[in-house]
């Protein structure tokens, strides 16, 4: 079994299912598109196993605390991860968290952006170590994102042929 996915079983984790797109919602574009050396992933929502969206919805700050939408964006790693896995064939491919953009949909004057998306981080570094998982990263503040999930985060990573 490939290191990444060792890993991820040692932790009882699972790669959810693709995305289960709710009903009267068009996806047109790719989950991940492979550009040489690059991988560029779409915003990805936080998964259930299945491929549903994991709840709670809402605005972080408000219905949704700080700490539940951290393990969201935990879950949005995942939901990343097997989508690359998909992609990939292999995780062990990764050579390189690049950059990494994590947007919460916050209550008005909610400014604790970056413990949410340190879920995502923190996460990605036990994963991949210290040198692999390093990445840049923002983690904004929005007003509202798609279905008012609590947390959406893009990426992009280098990897291996």
């Amino acid at each position: 079994m490939a290191k990444i996915e060792e890993k991820l079983q040692q932790m009882g984790l699972v790669l959810p299912e693709p995305l289960k797109v709710p009903a009267g919602i068009e996806v047109p574009f790719s989950m991940v598109i492979i550009s040489g050396n690059r991988a560029y992933i779409s915003g990805h929502a936080p998964q259930n196993p299945d491929g549903s969206i994991a709840e709670p919805f809402g605005k972080v700050g408000g219905e949704v605390s700080v700490e539940r939408a951290s393990e969201l964006a935990q879950l949005v790693a995942l939901s990343m991860l097997g989508s690359l896995k998909r992609e990939l064939g292999d995780l062990d491919r990764i050579k390189q968290w690049l950059r990494v953009l994590g947007m919460v949909n916050v209550a008005p004057g909610f400014t604790m952006t970056t413990p949410v998306i340190n879920g995502f981080s923190k996460f990605i570094l036990t994963l991949f170590g210290p040198k692999c998982g390093a990445h840049t990263r923002s983690a904004v503040g929005m007003a509202v994102l798609p279905l008012d999930i609590a947390v959406e985060i893009e990426a992009e990573v280098e990897i291996m042929p």
